[in-house]
C-alpha cells in the first residue's frame, strides 16, 4: 500500500502582478536542510515551507530537524512550488506561452493565484488605472475550464461508444483520458456527482463544460493571493472578498523582511505579525521597515506565509506527523530529536505513515507507539496533526 500524496503547488498569475517576488520570498535558500526532500529541482521549481507549531513545544525538548527547520518553536516543512509560466489570453488554445502554461499546470495539485489587488495592471499585465482584479480570477478559472473541456471533447465520441456499446465503465474511461493531468478517480467521481451526470452517457457540450468546471474545482483548487495590498486605494479587496476567499498579501514586504533577517538587521519568523530590529540601519532602511510594520499591524502579516499554509492545510487537507525511532527520547538512530516532519493527508493511518517513511517499513509494520500517550496503536489507527509516532516492525 502506497498512498498517493498530492502536494505540488503552482504559483500562477499574469505579468507584473508580483508573482516573481512572491515566489522568491517563499523559496529563498535561507536555511540549510541536511536531508533535502526533492532530488531534482528544475529551473521553474523551488521549495517553500508550510509553517506549523513544532512538536518540540508540546514535549518541551530542543529539536534537531533534518528535513525541515524550526524557528521559535515553529516547524517549517518543505513544499514543492512550481512557478507556472505567465498566463495569457487564449492559453487553452496554446496562444503565447499557453502550451508552457498548461504544461506547468499539469504538475500542480493546487494553485496560488497572484492577482494585483490594486488594479494597477490590465489583463495583459500592462500599467493601468482602475482595472478590476476580479476579472483575472474569472479569466484564469475559465482558461482551465476550457482546457479541460477541449481535451474531453476531442475523444468524447470514442469514449461514449465504448461505454454505450462496449460495456466500458465511464469513470474508468474518463480516468484514462485525464490521468496525464494528475487527476485521480475519486476527483472525477466527485465532479460527476455534483454535475448530476452519473447516470447519463449522452453528454452535451454544456454537460462537458459544467463537468470541466467542477473538475477544476476539485482537482486544481485555488488560493487567491491579493498582492500589492498596500496599494489598494479603491477598496478592491473589501469588495472581492465578499465573493471569493482572498488573502491580503504584500510580497515585497515579505521579501524585504527575509532579506533583512538574512543580513542580521531584524529578527523575523515568516508568517509573524511583527519583527524586531537588532542592528542599526540608515534612515531610509528604518523608514522602509516602519512602513512594513504598518502593513503587519493592519493585516496581521504580509500574507505570503498565510497563502502557502492555506494551500497546504486548508485546500490540500494535509497535516504534519513526526516519526521517531525511540519513543522515550523522541530520537532517530543518530540521536536527532524530532528529526523529520512529514506532510500526510488528513485521516492517514499509522500504516500509511510507515509506507511514507519507506516501502520496506510499511511491509514489515506490526504496530506503532503514540509518543504522546505511550500507548501502542494498530495499523488502522487514524493519526492527528502534530502526532509523534514510533513505528514498530518485525525483524
Amino acid at each position: 500500500m502506497i498512498i498517493k500524496i498530492k502536494m505540488d503547488i503552482g504559483v500562477v498569475g499574469k505579468p507584473n502582478v508580483g508573482k516573481s517576488t512572491f515566489f522568491k520570498a517563499l523559496t529563498m535558500a535561507d536555511v540549510r536542510i541536511e536531508n533535502y526532500p526533492f532530488t531534482t529541482i528544475d529551473a521553474n521549481v523551488g521549495v517553500g515551507h508550510a509553517r506549523v507549531e513544532c512538536a518540540c513545544k508540546r514535549f518541551e525538548v530542543t529539536c534537531s530537524p533534518r528535513n525541515s527547520y524550526c524557528l521559535g518553536q515553529n516547524r517549517f516543512v518543505p513544499v514543492k512550488l512550481i512557478d507556472v509560466a505567465g498566463l495569457v489570453p487564449g492559453a487553452h488554445e496554446g496562444k503565447g506561452l499557453g502550451n508552457k502554461f498548461l504544461d506547468d499546470l499539469i504538475h500542480a495539485d493546487a494553485l496560488i493565484h497572484i492577482i494585483d489587488i490594486s488594479g494597477g495592471t490590465d489583463e495583459k499585465g500592462d500599467a493601468s488605472e482602475g482595472y478590476d482584479p476580479e476579472e483575472d480570477i474569472k479569466f484564469l478559472e475559465q482558461e482551465i475550464d476550457l482546457w479541460f473541456s477541449s481535451i474531453l471533447k476531442r475523444n468524447w465520441g470514442k469514449m461514449r461508444s465504448k461505454v454505450q456499446y462496449g460495456g466500458s465503465d465511464l469513470i474508468k474511461e474518463l480516468s484514462k483520458q485525464l490521468s496525464g493531468l494528475k487527476i485521480i478517480e475519486h476527483e472525477i467521481v466527485e465532479a460527476i456527482r455534483h454535475a448530476a451526470l452519473m447516470d447519463k452517457t449522452d453528454w452535451t457540450d454544456d454537460d462537458l463544460y459544467e463537468f470541466s468546471t467542477l473538475l477544476r474545482k476539485v482537482s486544481k483548487p485555488m488560493v487567491i493571493a491579493a498582492n500589492k495590498i498596500d496599494l489598494d486605494e479603491n477598496g478592491n479587496f473589501e469588495r472581492i472578498k465578499g465573493g471569493y476567499d482572498v488573502t491580503p498579501v504584500c510580497s515585497a514586504a515579505e521579501l524585504a523582511l527575509r532579506n533583512a533577517s538574512d543580513s542580521g538587521f531584524v529578527e523575523y519568523i515568516p508568517g509573524d505579525g511583527n519583527f524586531k530590529i537588532i542592528k542599526d540601519m540608515d534612515e531610509k532602511q528604518t523608514r522602509g521597515l516602519e512602513f512594513i510594520r504598518g502593513i503587519l499591524n493592519k493585516y496581521g502579516s504580509t500574507g505570503v506565509q498565510n497563502s502557502i499554509n492555506k494551500a497546504v492545510f486548508d485546500v490540500l487537507k494535509m497535516m504534519v506527523v513526526y516519526p521517531v525511532e525511540d519513543e522515550h527520547k523522541l530520537i532517530d538512530n543518530r540521536g536527532n530529536v524530532l528529526p523529520d516532519a512529514l506532510l500526510m493527508p488528513e485521516n492517514s493511518t499509522a500504516v500509511d505513515l510507515a509506507y511514507k517513511i519507506h516501502t520496506d517499513i510499511g511491509e514489515r509494520f506490526i504496530g506503532a507507539i503514540d509518543c504522546k500517550t505511550g500507548r501502542k496503536i494498530g495499523r488502522e489507527h487514524v493519526l492527528e496533526n502534530g502526532d509523534v509516532i514510533s513505528i514498530l516492525t518485525r525483524k
